[in-house]
């Protein structure tokens, strides 16, 4: 699975290593990303956003609604 949050299009950056004797080797940064339950076009969906994004309130988490909930408010909207 791709390590890319699906709201900023972060990805990974990478780099090296460098050791006290100034040995290198490549590393990578991982972006740290969090699956998150949350409201889109198509209704609530789980991304995988990172933790800035967040952070910044660029996701509208989706609220949990009980079935029983759902159906008083459908009987209302009827009346």
């Amino acid at each position: 699975m791709a390590q890319v949050c699906e709201i900023c299009g972060k990805k990974p950056q990478f780099g090296n290593n460098i050791s006290h004797a100034h040995n290198v080797s490549r590393r990578r940064w991982n972006v740290n990303l969090r699956p998150v339950k949350a409201k889109t076009a198509h209704g609530n969906k789980r991304i995988r956003v990172c933790t800035s994004c967040i952070r910044a309130g660029k996701v509208l988490k989706a609220t949990k609604t009980s079935v029983t909930k759902t159906a008083k408010v459908a009987k209302t909207a009827k009346a």
